[in-house]
Order: C-alpha cells, then sequence, then structure tokens
C-alpha cells in the first residue's frame, strides 16, 4: 500500500463561529495522506493510473471557496467525504489548520481518518 502526499496547501475560506470571523476570508493549512497503489502509474508512466494530486489540490481551493462553514470539524469532515466519493479514494488522513486562531500557538485543528486502508489493492 502506497500513499499519495500533498502538504501544507493553502486555501482560503470563510470560516469560523464569531461574527467577524464569518465577514472576512481565513486560510487553513492542509495536509492529505492519500491511499492507493502506485505501481501502476509507475510502470506505465501514466498519470491517469494514480492520484493526480494538482487535480486533487485543485478540487479543495474549489470547496474552500464555495463553502462558508463554522467548524473546522465540519469543513474536514465536509471536505473527506468529497474527496472519497470523486477520486475514489479508499482510504485518507486529513490535517486541517487554522494558523492564527489563537494568539498563543501557531495554528490549531483537527485531523482525521476516514476509509479503511485494507481496501487498497
Amino acid at each position: 500500500m502506497d500513499t499519495v502526499l500533498i502538504e501544507s496547501l493553502g486555501v482560503d475560506t470563510v470560516i469560523g463561529v464569531y461574527d467577524w470571523e464569518r465577514r472576512i476570508t481565513q486560510r487553513l493549512e492542509i495536509d492529505l495522506e492519500l491511499a492507493t497503489d502506485i505501481r501502476p502509474a509507475a510502470q506505465a508512466d501514466d498519470i491517469s493510473l494514480t492520484l493526480d494530486y494538482a487535480a486533487i489540490s485543485a478540487r479543495i481551493g474549489d470547496f474552500a471557496a464555495r463553502h462558508e462553514l463554522a467548524l473546522v470539524e465540519t469543513f474536514a469532515e465536509r471536505l473527506a467525504e468529497t474527496l472519497r466519493d470523486e477520486f475514489g479514494i479508499p482510504w485518507l488522513r486529513l490535517t486541517v489548520r487554522k494558523p492564527g486562531a489563537m494568539a498563543s500557538a501557531a495554528s490549531v485543528g483537527v485531523r482525521i481518518e476516514r476509509g479503511n486502508r485494507a481496501e487498497v489493492n
């Protein structure tokens, strides 16, 4: 089983529970680990046989631009569901960080895992 990585992807979105947060966009940082078998793509040297991190990154940017959510938890859960459904990802680990949300921390956020790594052939 192999893993495709996307690390420190920055996206802007409306997110937060306070009224002032609902009027601005804020930066989120996203890390992804995506389970796949890279052997077919590596053997054929063909991007269509693996998870295309450029396409996935673009989809994350689109998701962030189209959703205005209160909780980072909701953002993470809905994004994970969207990516698994649209890209056929059997397992992922998703970290969403909100830099600057607390003065005493570099960032706050959540990390979730969804799916089953054993489903990858």
